[in-house]
């Protein structure tokens, strides 16, 4: 298993295991989802300098560079994270008697969120290569998607899907 592999699993099963945790104790609805949200964010939070770390092998110039250019695009990306977090809160807190208005907005401020993260990373790949040779720039940008990838898993794990509206049976 590679380092990157062993590193993001090891993320994954300490963000499971919070969550797992804190899904035993007995919530109004929502608050699970919550709780589970909170683990999750907490846990890739605290570990996702030291992964991304231990797996870019940075000599100590690029790291000198890189490390104020990756501060600075962390807490954009953090507050893309917060956008998102609110978009899924509204969502879970709505869950069951959502719209189809309510519905379409959470979509849409979903996908201006995604937008921006797309903008955000595409506005630091210059500052990332003026720090890092192409390959280590490319190689950190496969561990944060790596990383975003487990934060969506479990995400997807647990945010309820929409249900469809069932019509009432004809007489």
């Amino acid at each position: 298993m590679s380092k990157i592999r062993f590193s993001i699993v090891v993320v994954a099963m300490l963000a499971m295991c919070a969550v797992s945790l804190r899904a035993e104790q007995p919530d109004a609805p929502g608050l699970a989802q919550r709780a589970d949200l909170d683990a999750l964010r907490d846990a890739i939070r605290a570990n996702r300098k030291a992964l991304v770390a231990a797996n870019l092998r940075l000599s100590d110039d690029e790291a000198g560079k890189f490390w104020a250019v990756y501060d600075r695009y962390q807490r954009e990306t953090t507050t893309l994270g917060d956008r998102l977090e609110k978009v899924i809160q509204d969502y879970i807190t709505s869950f069951g008697k959502v719209s189809d208005d309510k519905a379409l907005k959470l979509v849409e401020d979903y996908l201006k969120v995604e937008a921006d993260r797309v903008a955000l990373r595409r506005s630091y790949m210059p500052e990332f290569a003026k720090t890092l040779p192409g390959r280590k720039v490319a190689r950190f940008y496969q561990i944060e998607n790596k990383m975003d990838a487990v934060i969506r898993y479990d995400l997807a794990a647990t945010i309820p899907v929409v249900e469809e509206e069932t019509e009432a049976p004809a007489k």
